[in-house]
Formats: C-alpha cells, sequence, structure tokens
C-alpha cells in the first residue's frame, strides 16, 4: 500500500524521524504522512511509540534527527512566536479530558479564546456554550465542575475546549478510552460529523477496534521504531505481519470487524 495518493493535500509529514531515550530507541526512521479532511489513527502495542510521536509532533517534545511539517511548517527551529501561531492552528483533546478542576467547563472551554485573542468576556462565554452545543452537551453542563461530569460528558467537555479556536487540524488521545459503549459510539458519530461538516483533519491514538473499523479512513500501525503497515482496516487486515495482525485476531477483533462488514462467518486465516 502506498502512502502517496496523487494531488492529496498532507497536513502532517514525517521523514526518517529517530527518537531514542538513552538507549533505548523508539523512532528508528519512521516516515508518515497524515493527509487533508481525513480521520488518521496511530495504532501500536505499549511502548510502540504512539504517544511519543503524538507529544513531537504538537511540540511537547523533540525528536532527535528526522524531519517534521504540520500545516506546512517545519518544526526544526521553529521560533516561538511561529510555534505559537501554529498551536493555534490545531486542537487537542488530551485522554484524561485535561480540565482544570478549579475552572467550570465553561470556563475551561473559553480559555484558549482568553489566552490568544481580545474578544469580550461575555461573547468568550457564548462561544463556549456554542461549542459543547455542538459537541452535544446541555447549556447547563457549562456551569458545573468537571468533577461533577460522566465519563463521556468530560470527553465531550474536553473536545469542545479542542474546537473552541476553530481549529483545521484536530488530535484526540484515546477519545472513547473507559466509555460504555453506547457513549462510545455517540463519540465516533460526532467525530465522523465533525470531520464532514468542518473539513477538519483529524488524528487520533486508539485501541477501541470499533473506532478503528467505523471511522478511521486509514490506520497506521507502530513497531519495532517504524510503521509496519498504513491503510484501511480492511487493507490492513491482508498483511501479514504479527503486529499487524493481532488488530485482527482473537474474540475483540473479530467482533469488531463483522460489525463493521456484516460478516458473520469467520474470516479465513484469523482464530
Amino acid at each position: 500500500m502506498s502512502d502517496q495518493i496523487p494531488n492529496a493535500t498532507a497536513v502532517i509529514e514525517i521523514k526518517q524521524l529517530i527518537t531514542r531515550f538513552g538507549t533505548h530507541v523508539v523512532h528508528s526512521g519512521l516516515d508518515l504522512s497524515v493527509r487533508q479532511a481525513e480521520i488518521f489513527a496511530l495504532v501500536g502495542g505499549s511502548g510502540s511509540g504512539k504517544s511519543t510521536l503524538l507529544r513531537e509532533i504538537i511540540l511537547l517534545q523533540q525528536p532527535e534527527s528526522g524531519s517534521i511539517r504540520v500545516l506546512g511548517v517545519d518544526l526544526e527551529n521553529i521560533t516561538d512566536a511561529a510555534a505559537l501561531d501554529l498551536r493555534r492552528r490545531w486542537g487537542v483533546m488530551f485522554q484524561s479530558g485535561g480540565l482544570f478542576g478549579s475552572l467550570t467547563v465553561r470556563e475551561n472551554v473559553g480559555l484558549p479564546l482568553r489566552e490568544h485573542t481580545g474578544l469580550a468576556d461575555r461573547l468568550i462565554d457564548e462561544i463556549a456554550d456554542w461549542k459543547l452545543a455542538m459537541t452535544g452537551l446541555q447549556p447547563a453542563v457549562g456551569a458545573q465542575y468537571p468533577a461533577e461530569l460522566s465519563g463521556g460528558m468530560m470527553k465531550r467537555a474536553s473536545l469542545a475546549r479542542a474546537l473552541v479556536l476553530d481549529p483545521e487540524l484536530l488530535f484526540l488521545d484515546e477519545p472513547t478510552a473507559g466509555l460504555d459503549p453506547e457513549s462510545a459510539g455517540e463519540i465516533d458519530q460526532l467525530i465522523c460529523r465533525l470531520r464532514d461538516l468542518f473539513g477538519l483533519s483529524i488524528v487520533m491514538i486508539t485501541h477501541d477496534l470499533d473506532l478503528l473499523w467505523q471511522v478511521a479512513d486509514r490506520v497506521a500501525v507502530l513497531a519495532d521504531g517504524k510503521v509496519q503497515g498504513v491503510g484501511s482496516m480492511a487493507e490492513l487486515a491482508q498483511l501479514d505481519h504479527p503486529a499487524i495482525g493481532k488488530f485482527f485476531a482473537g474474540q475483540r477483533g473479530l467482533a469488531a470487524r463483522q460489525r463493521s462488514t456484516g460478516q458473520t462467518d469467520q474470516p479465513t486465516g484469523i482464530k
């Protein structure tokens, strides 16, 4: 499977990335590209470098060598001013929510606007309420504190904050982790709706097999310091590689595939 498609605009381009922690090699010549307006998933086992890669893309960590371009901007030797401008063009939804417990949900969502714009407080509150509504939360939720929210509501509030600056690029770290199946399914639908409505490019780290099968346009499997395969789940299912095959083996992998395809018989080669 080629990672290049004619006329496809890359919003993230990573070439020959090397990351080390002491003698431990995390990335060893990793190449990756993410296309405009696609939902792209990063998967891999524990220690495969998914979270490290995300931190490098969003300027929280620097690789040892290699190049990363995000929205056309080379991250190597980027100035503080250019980094600030770039951060305003993306939003990040952290796995734990990342909301400040001492602020109301409305204040949490509006915080990036207070930091990066000169808008009046009343307008910021209105925008925050609009973003909360966009993610399916009722207006009354804005007056609550994070500790008062359910897991699903926390995820939606964190997503609302990630969207408040109208980003071009959205990063989601385990968007459905810890949610019941109904709440996870609602988040799946919301991710698709946001991409379709606003043309967002979405990059997510996830172990949710239903999310991978039903939402992701392409999936990159990380193992041994590199991308071992990239493509749709249906394309990856055809590859013979141990790091890739584990996403299709076992009862959970088989069940997620069947839910996505409507398949009832066990596929050949999958046990």
